[in-house]
């Protein structure tokens, strides 16, 4: 029955469906379950962080990420969605009318459209805290929530036929608990590790892991999101901290993407290790 069922993962920007989920997102495809990601925005307010890069000064910035996008969607084995808004950036003020801006009851019809098409068993997304304090990331999380609940509302102002949700879940794949595991394992190994400066500055009350509830195993797919995250030339520094734990070390000491099961309209038992359980 996989061949039947769905998943959506709602991410702000393009870079953050390969830096987050990905590994498991291309299980999954692997599995034949349909994926699609949604982009909440194209990246317009972002730079070219990547000091390899060929142009660090690029006239369309946006433009770049959008071919990006596509490689990278191609790598995962996803469709792929943009939701049309404007990057917000993180410089205060933030622009007049970008997706962090305008209000929620505008932008989530949108989503819930998309659901309504695209009818997904299960929904990934970030935490209320955004997974990092993005104005982005933390308004993604509050259309998706709200999207869920008017795709299902045969009342709600939407197009399409109403569509319940089965499972929703927030992304923690970078807890506090897997970033000391990683950091310790690599000099464990006689490696350097690029973690010691952010363990300096990440109190322990911090740590999502304990909101884990779901843990995937997909360390086979870890070279899958590499290639996906490297498609992402202007954004990810091939030579940076992000492939600078050996992948070796990485899968026998973290061999998981893990998630926090929200809530289920289907029974399940935690912890789990399938997105889909209950639904198979």
């Amino acid at each position: 029955m996989e061949k039947d069922l769905r998943l959506m993962a709602v991410h702000a920007h393009p870079d953050d469906e390969s830096s987050k989920g990905a590994a498991s997102t291309a299980k999954y495809v692997h599995e034949g379950i349909d994926v699609l990601v949604v982009s909440c925005t194209g990246g317009e307010s972002g730079s070219v962080l990547n000091p390899s890069y060929p142009d660090q000064h690029p006239s369309d910035i946006a433009a770049l990420r959008r071919v990006e996008m596509a490689n990278a969607q191609q790598i995962l084995g996803v469709q792929h969605r943009w939701l049309g808004f404007v990057d917000s950036g993180m410089d205060e003020p933030l622009p007049a009318g970008s997706f962090a801006v305008l209000p929620v009851a505008e932008e989530a019809p949108l989503l819930a459209k998309v659901i309504r098409e695209f009818r997904p068993h299960v929904v990934t997304t970030y935490d209320e805290n955004g997974g990092y304090p993005h104005p982005d990331h933390i308004r993604t999380h509050e259309i998706t929530v709200a999207a869920i609940e008017l795709a299902s509302d045969p009342t709600a102002d939407v197009i399409g036929a109403p569509w319940q949700v089965q499972k929703l879940y927030y992304h923690h794949s970078f807890s506090r608990t897997r970033v000391i595991a990683l950091h310790e394992a690599s000099l464990a190994a006689g490696r350097q590790s690029p973690y010691e400066d952010w363990l300096k500055d990440w109190p322990e009350e911090r740590d999502t892991f304990k909101r884990i509830t779901t843990r995937v195993h997909c360390s086979e797919y870890f070279p899958v999101r590499d290639s996906a995250l490297r498609a992402h030339a202007t954004q990810v520094d091939p030579n940076g901290a992000w492939f600078a734990v050996d992948r070796e070390i990485e899968a026998v000491t973290w061999p998981t993407e893990d998630f926090e099961l929200v809530w289920s309209k289907v029974r399940v038992d935690t912890p789990e290790a399938d997105l889909f359980q209950g639904l198979r």
